[in-house]
């Protein structure tokens, strides 16, 4: 019985762009797949190191649906779940590839100048997990203006 390709999607501000879903739909034309969105939770302040595991998910959760309802509507033939994992986004990568059984990864993450996760070299940790890793930059959203700024 034919598989459909299972690929775990890595976003958190950028889940809901263009940039992304038009990939996922380029990857989804090319072979019927199926996409997992997990979106690291979201945790500020010092909530980061003294009890991250603790806070409430309703920012993530917001995020995730939005993100999830976009990419629905944009790929209306592909199953598109959502999963909400650590804080931590190479953590939150490897317990949802332990758990799941994935064939790719696609990260999407915002450019260069506003991005933690590529100053921490996210692609490249989650690439020596095994699996092929593509990622998605879209451009930084005009709506968010001055208020983006890097996360150290």
């Amino acid at each position: 019985m034919y598989r459909p390709r299972r690929v775990l999607v890595v976003a958190h501000r950028t889940a809901a762009s263009r940039e992304l879903s038009d990939r996922l739909a380029e990857l989804h034309a090319e072979e019927p797949c199926r996409f997992t969105l997990l979106m690291p939770a979201v945790i500020h302040g010092l909530h980061r190191v003294v009890d991250p595991e603790d806070q409430p998910l309703t920012e993530t959760r917001t995020r995730l649906e939005a993100g999830l309802a976009v990419l629905r509507e944009r790929l209306p033939d592909a199953r598109v779940d959502g999963m909400i994992g650590s804080h931590d986004p190479l953590a939150a990568v490897e317990d949802a590839i332990n758990a799941g059984d994935y064939d790719a990864v696609v990260i999407s993450t915002l450019p260069a100048r506003l991005s933690r996760w590529l100053h921490i070299d996210l692609p490249r940790k989650v690439a020596a997990l095994g699996l092929p890793v593509t990622t998605v930059t879209p451009e930084a959203p005009a709506s968010l203006g001055n208020r983006m700024r890097p996360r150290a």
